[in-house]
């Protein structure tokens, strides 16, 4: 049996990335981590006690407020690649994501995952997937929790962030030199999981 090991999904907004981490973590009962919603949860914190109060967020806070529903709104997410290319908050973070993930049995997903958090994960994944079908997800995941938006905001929203999470200073998305490319565009989550059996037991074998 392979041991617990640590698995790293990088990727762009709306790709699914958290659906697939989460369906893996149960598959092989590991422990899902969601990086990106702790970015959120520390938007959050800003717009609740003013921006500027945005180095006073406590861990206790990002981990009480990482599963809210109140981080996922738009409001939120125009915000959130600003708030997560402030080095403070990235250091506070990453270093919380480290001690999560040390002892291995993990699935994290978010940017910067297999390049600066765990850059020595045994299995890294990098998403994708046409833009048009990831605003299509996006507006059907906002409208399906009642949150009033347009497929040109969504659109605007999600072109914006990439070219905030790609061009930042610090820890920008990019796709890892030994990571594996899912382009999950037309795929279904029964064969990404498919996909990734192959990738996981691959890695194992090797092992």
């Amino acid at each position: 049996m392979c041991k617990k090991i640590i698995i790293a999904i990088d990727g762009y907004s709306s790709c699914g990335k958290s659906t697939f981490a989460r369906a893996i973590a149960q598959k092989l009962g590991y422990t899902f981590i969601d990086t990106g919603a702790m970015y959120r949860a520390v938007t959050l914190y800003g717009i609740e006690h003013g921006m500027e109060r945005i180095h006073d967020v406590t861990l206790d806070y990002v981990l009480q407020n990482w599963t809210s529903e109140r981080i996922r709104t738009i409001e939120v997410s125009n915000l959130v690649s600003g708030v997560s290319s402030i080095p403070e908050v990235r250091e506070k973070l990453v270093a919380l994501q480290r001690e999560m993930g040390r002892r291995g049995g993990v699935v994290m997903d978010g940017r910067d995952i297999g390049t600066v958090v765990f850059p020595h994960a045994e299995l890294k994944i990098f998403m994708t997937a046409r833009v048009e079908v990831r605003v299509a997800r996006r507006y059907d995941e906002l409208t399906a929790k009642g949150i009033v938006v347009t497929r040109d905001e969504v659109r605007e929203n999600l072109i914006s962030r990439d070219l905030a999470d790609t061009t930042r200073t610090v820890s920008p998305l990019r796709q890892a030199e030994d990571a594996i490319v899912l382009d999950n565009s037309d795929m279904t989550v029964e064969e990404q999981m498919t996909w990734f059996t192959e990738q996981f037991n691959r890695v194992c074998g090797s092992r």
